[in-house]
């Protein structure tokens, strides 16, 4: 079975995690799962609330599942994500002051190789469900703490938008180059 590596894209609200992972889909010829909240919030036409938090989880796991399910299918070595769990975990804390225990579990279970925790130095653009461009340093700071508390391997990618298309294929050729990390979900079902 081809070995398949997993890199996150994650972040803070409007730094950029959705334009970065199709550049680097279309770089490396690779899928990118998409973020499944943003489909759940277009449909449901208001942002999650607390009883969401579950709903969320199950629907952003199933989207990697698929996701993982393809890339074998294709062959690939490299499958990229518009953020993980890891964010369902940041944001529940943000908005509900706390997280699951199953969902953290969870989130760890389903860890990347490696993430990519965009640095807050770009312009912030309202979308009207972006709703926290005064709190980019708090957030920011969050998604640090919670990646550090996880145990997720991670690097903080700055600069403009070359820059961090430059940065992000530099870590991911060295990902793909080294040896494998002892655990990985798509080598696990």
């Amino acid at each position: 079975m081809t070995r398949l590596r997993r890199v996150v894209i994650t972040g803070s609200e409007s730094v950029g995690k959705t334009t970065l992972g199709l550049q680097l889909a279309a770089h490396y010829h690779v899928l990118c799962v998409p973020e499944y909240v943003r489909e759940f919030t277009r449909l449901k036409g208001t942002p999650p609330v607390l009883a969401d938090r579950e709903g969320l989880a199950r629907g952003q796991a199933s989207y990697e599942d698929e996701y993982i399910d393809r890339s074998r299918a294709l062959g690939n070595t490299l499958l990229l994500h518009d953020t993980d769990l890891v964010s369902n975990v940041a944001y529940s804390h943000h908005y509900f002051g706390d997280c699951p225990p199953a969902l953290e579990a969870l989130a760890i279970a389903r860890r990347a190789d490696h993430y990519l925790l965009l640095d807050i130095d770009v312009p912030w653009i309202a979308d009207g469900v972006r709703d926290r461009g005064d709190r980019r340093e708090e957030m920011h700071t969050l998604f640090v703490t919670t990646l550090d508390r996880l145990g997720a391997p991670y690097t903080i990618v700055r600069g403009d938008w070359p820059e961090r298309l430059s940065i992000a294929t530099n870590l991911i050729d060295t990902l793909l180059s080294s040896p494998p990390s002892p655990f990985n979900l798509a080598d696990h079902e």
